[in-house]
């Protein structure tokens, strides 16, 4: 197996373009998981664990190589909360936000924050940067608009980031888990109301019905929250899997979603 381990962004470019096949390799939570179970033999890897560019967060840019340790102790709440829930603290040292967008799991944790947000994936080769919507990044299950000899460069926050956040999961145990379904939701001060669930759908999604009646019900009755409730559950498009059956997580997606907006409702 051949390793390239760049020390900086231009090296780290320069060799993906040269490899545009091999295994990018930051944390390797994932990946590690698929070589141990003989699953992936990668004939070469590209480690980024070196490239200080990959983990700046300043400016609203969040680096791919930012791990779920800093996300921790960050600014943004619901972000925090989120990452607070991933693997153990070994996982959450290593983990990084990168590897969770390019694994692209329809389950992973920081998607439903960073669709509620909508924030734009930064892509880079030694051939310059685009920018995608996260909705035009995440194609499908496990699968993204990534082409050869592209790596993450991060995620680019909007200026305006509500303030009212909160994000929650469900899963088969408490430490360690895989979602069965997840949630976040943001709610601005007028009202408007956004909300991105994961593990329901192909991709993560947002309920958008669902969301338009948060947005026009300055304080939702208990009516207008049953409504949302019936919203999402009926926009949700879940599988039934060895977690849970599509029915368990269609019933559990709107009472999660639920849930997480009267957190943000409180004072």
């Amino acid at each position: 197996m051949l390793i390239e381990r760049p020390q900086d962004l231009p090296e780290a470019l320069e060799g993906i373009g040269g490899s545009p096949h091999a295994v990018l390799l930051a944390g390797g939570t994932d990946l590690m998981v698929e070589v141990n179970l003989a699953h992936r033999r990668p004939e070469a890897v590209i480690a980024l664990r070196r490239v200080d560019d990959l983990q700046t967060w300043e400016d609203g840019f969040i680096g791919a190589g930012v791990t779920y340790a800093r996300m921790e102790t960050g600014p943004l709440p619901a972000l925090a909360e989120l990452a607070r829930t991933v693997g153990s603290p070994q996982i959450r040292a290593v983990g990084t936000i990168g590897g969770n967008l390019g694994t692209a799991s329809p389950a992973g944790d920081t998607l439903p924050f960073l669709a509620a947000i909508d924030a734009e994936v930064v892509l880079g080769s030694r051939d310059g940067q685009r920018r995608l919507p996260w909705h035009e990044f995440l194609v499908g299950p496990k699968q993204t608009a990534l082409t050869p000899g592209e790596v993450i460069l991060g995620v680019q926050l909007p200026d305006h980031i509500p303030a009212r956040q909160a994000f929650a999961k469900i899963g088969t145990r408490q430490a360690m888990v895989i979602a069965t379904v997840n949630c976040c939701v943001l709610r601005d001060d007028d009202g408007t109301t956004r909300v991105a669930m994961g593990a329901v759908a192909p991709t993560v999604m947002r309920p958008r019905e669902a969301e338009r009646l948060a947005s026009s019900e300055p304080r939702p009755s208990q009516a207008a929250l049953d409504e949302f409730q019936r919203l999402v559950s009926a926009e949700v498009a879940p599988i039934s899997d060895h977690r849970a059956t599509e029915q368990y997580r269609r019933h559990a997606a709107g009472v999660l979603a639920r849930r997480t907006l009267e957190r943000c409702l409180t004072p």
